[in-house]
Parts: structure tokens; sequence; C-alpha cells
């Protein structure tokens, strides 16, 4: 428990002190948010924003995650795994792809950067990576960081993604990890159009998993071998992960709450997006997830919708997409939007916490 706090605690003290030295920097160089010209008009005194700011989560992130891990080690609980390490090469994969898409955006002054393509190979390669790692480097009890089955609160074994193996098998759960990627990346990213959206739901999905890893932990099948136990690899390692991500990203809202004083970027809503998607695989937990960020579900849902709505009937379904920006232009003040949405983050984390330990109180 010590060492998820001091995750926590070192996370969240990088973040805050480090995005002010951000924003000084950046304001010095001019390096502002561009707007979309076909956004809310209240976004026009946005421009000029420092962006960017996900490097100060990351670095939380990165800070929290080995003076944890580090502690551990000293004091002979644990200590750096193969699920917090591919977890960690996720977040910072998509973060750095982040990084890329802003740099452009900033270069050339313009609100797009890189182009679909671009993204998606990203994203591709890194998935790609992540889905051969979780199926390698077994444990002592034969666990590897992930497997090819559908999970929900426990791995679903009816549904092998691998079909049992073969190229065939194993392209179909290629498939569905980069689905699942490249689905959490964007999601987050969408979410991140208004002061504090982003970073105050994100927050709240990983204090949610912080709490159900360490759950995990307490009851994990190496040390228990009663019939709730969990079958996850490394479940402390991600409850630290989870702890350094919640302090980043509440150290980072100091500064984002509105009126921000900057904006995390696509580094780190792909960052924090790649985090999420990657803690709720090692976990075996990533049909809850859809759950627990079902707020970042009707954010990308809502953009689906929006854009087949436009090409099949040429009008528009929602005032304009994604969802929050439907409800600004409909006369809701922008910190009205963000402190609802909150509320419904909350409450999506309230239904998944109470769906994971109603199936413990279930199972034992």
């Amino acid at each position: 428990m010590a060492q998820i706090i001091l995750s926590g605690a070192v996370g969240f003290l990088v973040a805050i002190f480090f995005t002010p030295v951000l924003i000084r920097r950046f304001s010095a160089e001019g390096l502002g948010q561009e707007i979309r010209s076909d956004g809310p008009a209240s976004h026009l005194r946005k421009r000029g924003t420092p962006t960017m700011g996900g490097i100060a989560i990351i670095a939380g992130i990165i800070a929290g995650y080995l003076v944890g891990n580090l502690a551990g080690l000293f004091s002979g609980k644990g200590g750096f795994t193969a699920s917090g390490m591919l977890v960690m090469f996720l977040t910072l994969a998509m973060g750095a792809l982040g990084f890329a898409d802003d740099y452009i955006k900033l270069a050339k002054g313009r609100n797009l950067g890189l182009n679909k393509t671009g993204k998606l190979v990203g994203q591709l390669v890194a998935a790609l990576i992540f889905a051969w790692g979780i199926l390698q480097f077994k444990n002592h009890a034969g666990l590897t960081p992930g497997s090819a089955h559908l999970s929900f609160i426990r791995d679903i074994t009816i549904y092998d993604l691998s079909l049992g193996g073969g190229i065939l098998g194993m392209g179909l759960f290629l498939l569905f990890m980069y689905i699942l990627v490249s689905a959490w990346t964007n999601a987050v990213n969408l979410t991140d159009g208004l002061d504090g959206l982003a970073a105050g739901s994100v927050s709240m999905v990983l204090g949610t998993y912080t709490v159900m890893t360490f759950w995990q932990f307490r009851n994990s099948c190496t040390t228990n071998t009663g019939p709730a136990c969990y079958e996850v690899r490394d479940p402390l390692s991600l409850a630290i992960i989870c702890a350094a991500g919640l302090g980043a990203c509440l150290g980072f809202l100091w500064w984002n709450c509105a009126p921000a004083k900057i904006f995390m970027g696509d580094t780190g809503s792909l960052a924090l997006g790649g985090l999420i998607a990657g803690v709720s695989v090692c976990s075996r937990t990533e049909l809850l997830m859809i759950v627990i960020g079902s707020l970042f579900v009707i954010e990308a849902a809502s953009v689906v919708i929006q854009v087949a709505v436009f090409k099949t009937r040429r009008k528009r379904f929602f005032r304009m997409a994604p969802f929050h920006h439907h409800f600004e232009n409909g006369g809701w003040a922008e910190t009205t939007v963000v402190i609802r949405f909150w509320l419904l983050s909350a409450m999506a984390c309230i239904a998944g916490l109470a769906l994971f330990y109603s199936e413990w109180l279930t199972v034992s």
C-alpha cells in the first residue's frame, strides 16, 4: 500500500510543479494552441494557450512508476515487472505519437497535425508490439501479462480470440488488440475538448483501477488460492502505475481547470488512452472498462453517429460533435458541461466498481 501512495504522491508533485515550467517556456516561445474554425465561438479566446502539457503528465507517470517500484525493490516487496513495463511502453509510445502530432500542429500553425495514415500506422505498430508482449514472459505460476481470451472481470474462457492458435487465430487477436488500443486512445483524445474534462475524467477512471488492481493483488491466486482469487500476473505493479497516473492527472488538472492555463494536447490524451487500454488488458477487465470509461465511449460514439447520419441523410444529428460541444452550442456554460460530465464519469466508475466487487462476493 505504501508503494501505491508514494507513487501517486510523486506523480502529483512532479506534474503540479513541472506544469508551470512548461507554461512559462511554451508561452515565451509562442507555442500556443490553434482553435477549430468551426468550433464554439467561445473557444476563440483560447487561441494561443500553451499546449503539449501532456509532457508533465507523462513525466509524473514515469517518476511515480520508478519511485514506487524502486521502493518495492529496496524493501523486498516487489519491483519492476513485465506487465508494468508493457503498460508503460504503450503509454509512452502513444505519448510519443501524440507529441509528433502536436509538434506538427505548432510548427505549421494549424489545428491538424499528423494525417490519419500516420496516426493509424503509429497506433498499429505500438498495438502489435504490446499484443505480442502480453502473451510472453510467463511467471513461476505460468501467467502472462495478458491473455488471448476476452475478459470482463476475469477471463471468459469460452471466448478465445486466438482460436487455439494458428495464423488466422493470431490475426484475429492482433486485430482485436489494435481496435482496442486505437479506440481508447482516440476516445480520450476526443474527450479532451473542454478545460479539465479529460484530465478529471481520466483521474476518476485511474482512481477506480487503483482500487481494483490493489484488490486483485490482495486476492491474487499466487498468495490466495480461494475460489475468488484473481489470475492476474502483476496486479501490484498495475496499481502503482494507476496511482502514478492518477496523481499526475490531478497535478496537471490544477493548471488545466477552467480557465485553462495549458492544454494537455495529443501528447497527454493519447498517452492516457494508451495507459487505460494497457491497464484494462493486463488486469483482465477490458470489457468492464467499457462501463468504467463509458463517458469516453459516449464521446467517441457521438462522432461516429454524427458522421454516419451526415453522410447518409446530409444533416447533423448533434449540433456539434464530440458530444460535449452539442451542449455548449445549446447554451450551456463550459464549466457546467465539464462538471456534469465529471458527474457522469463518477457514476460510471461507481457502477463499474460495484460490478467488480459484487462479482467477487458472488464467487467467494
